[in-house]
């Protein structure tokens, strides 16, 4: 019996793909109240690291007020639970027929949508008034861009409609930097764009990632994601393409950081070498969940990283260490 199982699985990927998901235990997830649900929070603590990095390359005023830091870190809590919000809200019909999102607040009925829209509203709201008030106007503007992009560039315009969706759509994961940067010091500069540019191309390869994993829910309601439409090794291929993107513009950060670019330079080298096996190791087993999950959740960590070594090399200690360190090469 045990032989023939295994002879089975060999021969059909797909029995092979399910066993291996079989055999990865799911994890945990703590039973939220219906309001804070369909705010995404899981999503909120990553955007809020992104902001602080843009904060972090802003070329004046850093390190930031204490004031500001949590002015701006409340008003892009408000507006990136608004957006989850809204994108729940459109996509509810989907989330209904998906066996993964089927038992959400909206779908199941555990929350009504006037409800929902009222919060919604409610925390949009917010957010503007306490950016617009306790930090500039810009940054104020600049989380609504990013709300509504992921409401209507990303969920409504694109999603449903090009394989590309999370390639232009990427834009809305990728203005908090930019928040970051003008609540510090009320402009755009370098840094703040470069942040950008590096979520940019790394949405696309953390995406994927997910996506390979629930190209079956997507395809069952007609969601044109990548692998559903190109298949998986078309996708694989595309996730390496993005992750050398992604770690060739990390590097430029060594010169777009108004200081501690060397600190930064030396201690991202083995965030993007592990980004680069974990590729790897998903080109050798493109059909392999482990593989699949082992990338997308480094690709989260990475990100998170890279987040936290702006903050350190921008730091006081940091500027005092690479001091330090050119004196005595000096001497």
């Amino acid at each position: 019996m045990v032989s023939a199982s295994l002879t089975n699985t060999a021969a059909d990927p797909t029995a092979a793909r399910d066993a291996t998901a079989a055999a990865i235990p799911p994890r945990r997830r703590p039973v939220l109240p219906a309001w804070l649900e369909i705010a995404k929070p899981r999503l909120i603590p990553l955007l809020l690291a992104t902001t602080l990095g843009g904060m972090a390359l802003a070329e004046e005023g850093w390190p930031a007020s204490g004031t500001t830091i949590a002015l701006t870190l409340l008003g892009g809590t408000l507006a990136s639970g608004a957006a989850g919000i809204l994108n729940c809200l459109w996509e509810q019909d989907l989330d209904g027929r998906m066996q993964r999102t089927s038992s959400r607040a909206l779908p199941s009925g555990r929350l009504a949508q006037n409800a929902a829209f009222g919060l919604a509203i409610s925390l949009t709201v917010a957010s503007v008034l306490v950016l617009s008030l306790g930090v500039n106007p810009l940054a104020a503007g600049l989380s609504l861009l990013g709300l509504c992009s992921y409401v209507l560039l990303y969920t409504a315009l694109l999603k449903p409609r090009t394989s590309q969706n999370i390639v232009i759509g990427g834009v809305a994961g990728a203005i908090p930097p930019l928040v970051g940067a003008a609540a510090v010091s009320g402009h755009l500069g370098l840094g703040g764009w470069w942040l950008f540019a590096l979520v940019m191309v790394w949405t696309p390869a953390h995406f994927w990632a997910l996506a390979l994993l629930l190209r079956d829910d997507y395809r069952s309601v007609g969601i044109p994601m990548l692998p559903v439409v190109k298949g998986v090794r078309v996708t694989v291929k595309a996730i390496n393409t993005y992750a050398w993107l992604t770690v060739t513009v990390s590097m430029l950060g060594m010169v777009v950081l108004p200081s501690g670019g060397l600190l930064y330079g030396l201690l991202v080298l083995p965030f993007n070498g592990r980004l680069l096996q974990q590729c790897r190791s998903l080109a050798r087993s493109p059909e392999d969940p482990a593989a699949q999950k082992g990338l997308f959740r480094w690709s989260i960590f990475y990100l998170f990283g890279i987040c936290l070594l702006l903050l350190l090399a921008r730091s006081p200690q940091a500027l005092d260490l690479q001091l330090g360190s050119l004196l005595t090469l000096l001497a």
